[in-house]
């Protein structure tokens, strides 16, 4: 269905450039001595146009309202760029064609189509940045830009060696029928560029999950990176020993003892707070990376797909979408330590997700498949879940007392770049 959309594409933009360019030439006289200069950047615009509003609608099916918002700016690169590359074709080409020069015709016309095609392919590169957070990654928008300016070369060079072919194989056909030489020609053009485009921009299957509900912005800064749960019984000693300055107040009260008894009951409630934070010490030792007061990813296997490649932040927020690697599993809990995804309150290990080429598979924990609901509808099983494109996953977080329903993550699992300003 992709292929057949950009080769409707193409040959419906070659078609109305050319309907318009014509319409500059015959109807208005517009520099009707050089056709080449009017009709060619009308191609290009056209070509550039219809190229680029195809590619965002194809990217952004259920909302075309936010594709026709998100378009203009892209539709202005492909009207720049098709304007240039077309005066450009379309002086030189007149330039060849000049009888001290005189270069043979196929060549003059398969350099201009380069240039047409060339400028295509620049145009749905570059605006490729404005519609789509996967060319966040620079390296993935070069590696983008590079393939469209190549199929665009590409398409063109094969497009003006078939037309060629096609002219020699007329050269005995009636008069009549030779008028309709240039709309064919821009036809098998625009087809072309369609065609190698719908396989050149082919929906990417880099698998990702986009942080929803849950991981609304929170200045945790003002906390200590890690956090440590102490012992129900032993928080609640703690919480009842006298603060510092009770224990002051009790100090400077000892000048005002009036009695031995008064001085052994003070002394004997000094040494019950020390001895309560002695306890805390040895049944709480400081243990270091056990959690973290905000959630998290582990940089050094997973990344954050942005606008710009220099996030040094591990924090996860909503909207930002962490890349999956393409084999390998994630392992999702609350620990700092062998967890590839933390996050606060849930259990120490909630399920991990297995990444093999083109696939992906949700393993819950078997103890807290609970704590976990795929499109809405909680697990009842540890059964394996394999994940499509758009599952929403739900972690809610959990306490002694069971599962807290009021505060859980959610992301939405991408296993390819459609919709991806959703």
């Amino acid at each position: 269905m992709r292929i057949y959309l950009y080769i409707i594409a193409g040959i419906t933009s070659a078609l109305l450039g050319w309907n318009i360019g014509q319409f500059f030439l015959t109807d208005l006289g517009l520099l009707s001595q050089f056709p080449e200069i009017v009709l060619f950047p009308c191609i290009a615009i056209s070509l550039a146009f219809g190229m680029v509003i195809n590619e965002i609608f194809i990217s952004n099916p259920t909302r075309p309202k936010r594709s026709l918002q998100t378009a203009k700016q892209p539709l202005l690169i492909a009207l720049g760029l098709g304007t240039l590359s077309g005066l450009i074709a379309g002086i030189i080409s007149q330039i060849l064609f000049l009888p001290i020069i005189r270069v043979p015709t196929p060549i003059v016309r398969t350099l201009g189509w380069l240039l047409i095609g060339s400028s295509v392919g620049i145009a749905e590169g570059l605006s490729w940045r404005w519609y789509s957070i996967e060319a966040g990654s620079k390296k993935r928008f070069q590696q983008r830009l590079k393939t469209s300016v190549l199929a665009g070369i590409g398409a063109s060079f094969t497009a003006a060696v078939l037309f060629e072919i096609m002219r020699l194989s007329w050269g005995t056909m009636p008069a009549e029928f030779k008028g309709i030489e240039d709309p064919i020609g821009f036809s098998i053009l625009g087809l072309l560029l369609g065609a190698a485009f719908s396989l050149t921009n082919s929906p990417s299957y880099i698998a990702a999950l986009r942080a929803g509900r849950g991981f609304e912005y929170v200045e945790f800064k003002n906390f200590p990176r890690q956090y440590i749960e102490f012992n129900h019984d032993v928080k609640e000693s703690v919480e009842s020993v006298e603060s510092e300055d009770d224990v002051k107040e009790s100090v400077e009260s000892v000048e005002s003892v009036e009695s031995e008894d008064d001085v052994r009951e003070f002394v004997e409630s000094v040494e019950s707070v020390e001895s309560v934070g002695s306890k805390k010490d040895a049944q709480n030792p400081p243990i270091p990376n056990i959690n973290q007061s905000y959630p998290a990813i582990d940089k050094s296997y997973l990344s954050f797909i942005t606008e710009n490649d220099n996030i040094n932040d591990d924090e996860i927020e909503e909207g930002l979408s962490i890349q999956l690697p393409g084999n390998g599993t994630i392992r999702i809990g609350c620990t700092v330590e062998n967890t590839h995804i933390s996050i606060p309150g849930l259990p120490l290990h909630v399920a991990d997700i297995k990444l093999e080429k083109r696939t992906a598979t949700l393993i819950p924990d078997h103890q807290f498949f609970y704590a976990i609901e795929v499109n809405g509808t909680r697990l009842k099983s540890r059964r394996s879940i394999p994940l499509k494109h758009n599952y929403v996953l739900t972690f809610y977080t959990t306490s002694v007392d069971g599962i807290n329903e009021e505060k859980y993550y959610r992301f939405v699992y991408y296993n390819r770049f459609l919709d991806p300003q959703a």
